[in-house]
């Protein structure tokens, strides 16, 4: 199956959020090439990127999951191969 490289760029305003966002990035590890957390306390937000290289289906499976969660925001950018 054909995959992509993508980045998902993840905020997070909700702490009680982290629990769900975790199990679902553990869920998808196999796809994921790489993830940096930034907390900024100022704001009380975590800011996230996860890199992967996943089929079409999985990248939108997980950004659509993330963004079901409540005071989670998600965008993803996709490589054109």
């Amino acid at each position: 199956m054909e995959t992509r490289v993508a980045v998902a760029a993840i905020i997070v305003e909700e702490p009680a959020s982290v629990a769900s966002l975790n199990d679902l990035l553990h869920q998808y590890s196999a796809y994921i090439i790489g993830r940096m957390g930034i907390p900024y306390k100022e704001k009380n937000i975590a800011v996230i990127s996860i890199a992967m290289d996943a089929p079409n289906d999985v990248i939108s499976a997980l950004t659509g999951k993330i963004g079901r969660l409540k005071g989670v925001t998600v965008k993803a950018a996709y490589s054109s191969f």
